[in-house]
């Protein structure tokens, strides 16, 4: 089956294209800055100005027509609602034009299958670590439960908004890892809440110390605290669900010190530690794609009628029932 899917959640506009398991192309078009952060009527217009480039881009990389497409799938939620409507309004148009079926995607849930897909994970624990979302999150009695999450900001939003501090641009989180390779450590709020985790503390203290301290140990020292804290509640949850696997999904672990990190824990528990590929960790329109596939394939009333699709910004993971597990 040839499925296109539509990734428009935040920052990233993106268009892939499966053929079952099979990735085609997996096209994405970004939006940065070079100093502040994000504006969302900013994101709105870079998303409405690079669709059409990237939807031919991404025919052209899979080697199909328009016509092929079997199957449709676009990220219904959570996400800006600026930039999920236009991205629902793209599928919407799809669908109807080529008449064919629409599924609405949780982001965060397609973060998980897709890092299932492509690491053989079969029951993971997934620590999500994105922009705006810091979960761990598991598979249990028809739903995926989440069994921590942040109190208050994302990890991703979090050092992005450290890095803003320090005078660099966005994405933040690439030029921390880099200024914290030679840093020193200075103790910092290290805040774990049962099964959840708080940055709103440490966030503040990091504007204290920016005045009388590098930036390299700032960055390393952030880093040190906030990956251990994620750790921290993975492995409570690994032993809370007796679950052996730990699989990373989102932006965040594309950082090779979190990634190091979470392979010693699993390495002391004796568990299996997983890591997709980079263009998979990060928003991409792949994830969709495959995860539209499988709940399409486990039941045709996943699809919706095209006109009534829509978005939902603040849809939680643990609201959808996952009947194609």
């Amino acid at each position: 089956m040839i499925i296109l899917g539509i990734e428009s959640t935040a920052h990233t506009l993106g268009v892939a294209i499966l053929n079952d398991k099979q990735v085609l192309s997996n096209v994405k078009d970004i939006h940065t800055t070079k100093k502040g952060g994000l504006i969302p009527f900013k994101l709105g217009e870079h998303h409405i100005n690079c669709f059409d480039k990237i939807f031919l881009n991404a025919l052209s990389k899979a080697g199909i027509k328009p016509e092929m497409i079997e199957l449709i799938a676009y990220s219904e939620s959570p996400g800006l609602g600026n930039t999920l409507r236009i991205g629902a309004a793209f599928a919407r148009t799809l669908a109807i034009l080529l008449d064919k079926p629409l599924i609405p995607v949780n982001h965060c849930i397609a973060h998980l299958e897709i890092g299932r897909l492509r690491t053989k994970a079969s029951d993971p624990v997934m620590l999500y670590a994105s922009g705006a979302n810091t979960q761990v999150i598991a598979y249990e009695a028809g739903k995926y439960r989440i069994f921590g999450e942040t109190l208050d900001m994302g990890i991703g939003n979090f050092i992005d908004s450290f890095a803003r501090e320090i005078g660099l641009g966005f994405p933040g989180g690439p030029l921390i890892e880099k200024l914290a390779i030679n840093g020193e450590f200075i103790e910092l709020p290290y805040v774990v809440k049962g099964m959840d985790v708080s940055f709103s503390g440490l966030h503040t203290k990091l504007k204290q110390l920016s005045k009388n301290n590098t930036k390299k140990n700032l960055a390393f020292s952030m880093q040190e605290t906030v990956f251990a804290m994620l750790v921290e509640v993975s492995e409570r949850a690994m032993a809370h669900t007796g679950k052996n696997e730990l699989v990373l999904g989102g932006g965040v672990a594309c950082n090779k010190r979190l990634q190091e990190m979470c392979r010693r824990m699993c390495d002391d528990r004796n568990a299996k530690f997983f890591v997709p590929e980079n263009e998979f960790l990060v928003d991409n329109a792949a994830m969709i794609a495959w995860t539209g596939y499988l709940m399409f394939n486990s039941s045709k009333k996943n699809s919706v009628v095209p006109e009534l699709a829509g978005i939902n910004p603040y849809k939680r993971t643990d609201d959808v029932i996952v009947n194609w597990r």
